[in-house]
């Protein structure tokens, strides 16, 4: 209080009992990948396609970045921060240096590609035999390879079909030379018994030929890869769809693609305000994306989710079609559904823009199969076009299942955080306590009417609980205050279910 020593009128400003707490941004994409310029390990703003050409150049073939980013901004996506990873930043204005595709082979709907980049033609070989072993059922064969003419590895009694003994699924987890990648479109069959060569890819090179799970991951400190985005409060969902170009061309074993999504995770966690959006591996059906998903990765997270599969789109500078992982497309829609219905709406059921088919067609019976293991299905409905059919995290805890709940809390959370920062230093007693239960009610109020929380009332929504039974006089003297909030998120509705009944309508008049 001012002092006053002579008479006369004076005017104070003085604070209303409760502060406008306002909530943060939901929809903040972060890019991790290859590019064709720009700086290196840097975080940077894009908020437009134009801008992203600007700093970053355009479509690199043979990478995923910016046709995830252009696929980004078409369905709704709005700022993001891009990161470009393959080189030191003492490295900046050097020439990029260049990494040709694996030698590969295909036959029939198989695609055999070696593993390490840059390996000479022909040194690599792979023999199909018939089954050995007693009685071999009609479809199972051999897969022997070769180095240099010379034996290193021996796959047997492998099928074409589905299940622990496919053999791209068998291979793909065992082989240290090659690769399989099942072409979707051609008939499932044995292939024919023969030897192929491996030759030197037409892939157009990609740069950065020593990018490793480190480039991907980086480090906090030297605030590189995607650990320097921890100084970037407003990211919300973290995207690393060059992982799986490393993959396709042998730089990264599935192995290391599963340690970089362990990081993302970790990293999303250690956050505690942003998802991961994690893509599965090329070329796998249901039954092999269930068995990778549940038996190999095995990922537990509510920070976290996984969708399937692949999706075909056009190349905006060739024309050309192709495959490409679906994180960038998705969390544009994540994006748009905040803008349009808000973050507590479950971001599915929306039609992915730019996506012309699917690398494999989804049946309900292959949704049955994975929605349960959490796995977001894209499906292709008859004049309804391509949509996100699922919202689930990859968390095994009940409380978490559900996409939307998890990100409402993660926009709740920073909110009050942010917007709380006024209570620090000011004297902890019961008219603060009223202060602060004052704002918060009045966010969680206007949430509430947004349609975030559930319950006909307010009181029914949400509570907030300040007061000498949170505060008791040892707290107090340590210096803490507590505030209990209790919130009912809305669930989505996942399984709608008509119960429809026959019965005699109407009434029968006798007459005597």
């Amino acid at each position: 209080m001012p002092t006053y020593l002579s008479p006369g009128v004076y005017v104070e400003e003085i604070e209303s009992g409760a502060r406008p707490l306002e909530g943060v941004g939901t929809a903040v994409a972060a890019f991790v990948g290859l590019a064709e310029q720009g700086p290196f390990n840097v975080p940077t703003l894009v908020s437009s396609w134009t801008s992203f050409t600007d700093m970053f150049g355009g479509f690199v073939p043979g990478t995923y970045l910016a046709r995830s980013v252009y696929g980004y901004f078409m369905n709704g996506g709005g700022n993001c921060y891009v990161v470009r990873i393959g080189q030191n930043g003492s490295d900046q204005g050097k020439p990029a240096k260049e990494l040709p595709a694996g030698p590969h082979a295909q036959l029939g709907r198989l695609k055999f590609t070696a593993i390490q980049g840059g390996t000479p033609a022909g040194e690599v070989s792979v023999e199909i035999t018939d089954a050995g072993g007693d009685e071999p059922s009609d479809d199972m064969f051999r897969v022997v390879v070769k180095r240099g003419g010379q034996q290193v590895e021996e796959f047997d009694r492998v099928t074409p079909g589905r299940g622990k003994t496919n053999v791209a699924t068998v291979i793909n987890a065992q082989s240290s030379i090659i690769r399989i990648e099942e072409i979707s479109g051609e008939p499932v069959a044995k292939p024919q018994t023969g030897e192929l060569a491996l030759t030197e890819a037409t892939l157009a090179a990609i740069p950065a030929p020593s990018v490793g799970s480190d480039d991907y991951v980086g480090d906090v400190g030297d605030r590189t890869g995607f650990g320097g985005l921890e100084t970037v409060d407003e990211v919300t969902m973290l995207c690393v769809p060059d992982l799986m170009s490393a993959y396709q061309l042998g730089s990264l074993d599935l192995e290391s693609v599963q340690a970089v999504q362990l990081a993302m995770i970790a990293h999303c966690e250690l956050m505690g305000d942003r998802m991961a959006i994690l893509d599965p591996p090329p070329g796998l059906n249901p039954q092999q994306v269930k068995e990778w998903r549940v038996d190999k990765a095995g990922y537990d997270s509510a920070f976290a989710v996984l969708n399937y599969p692949w999706i075909k789109t056009a190349n905006p500078a060739t024309g050309e079609i192709g495959h490409i992982p679906p994180s960038g497309h998705i969390a544009g829609i994540w994006g748009r559904n905040d803008d349009t219905r808000g973050v507590h709406k479950a971001p599915a059921n929306e039609v992915i823009r730019g996506a012309i088919s699917l690398e494999v067609q989804v049946t309900k019976n292959g949704h049955d199969l994975l929605n349960p293991v959490g796995i977001n299905v894209i499906r292709s409905f008859p004049a309804r076009g391509t949509r996100l059919w699922g919202a689930r995290t990859l968390s095994s805890d009940p409380a978490w299942r559900y996409l939307n709940v998890r990100r409402l809390f993660n926009y709740l959370e920073e909110s009050i955080l942010v917007g709380t920062n006024w209570v620090v230093f000011e004297p902890n007693d019961e008219a603060l306590w009223a202060k602060v239960r004052r704002t918060i009610s009045a966010f969680l109020v206007n949430e509430w009417r947004k349609g975030a929380l559930f319950g006909a009332t307010p009181d029914d929504a949400f509570y907030v609980k300040c007061d000498s039974e949170t505060n008791p006089s040892e707290g107090i003297d340590a210096g803490q205050l507590v505030c209990e909030i209790g919130v009912a998120p809305v669930k989505p509705a996942e399984f709608v279910v008509f119960r429809l009944a026959q019965f005699s309508g109407g009434t029968s008049l006798v007459s005597e």
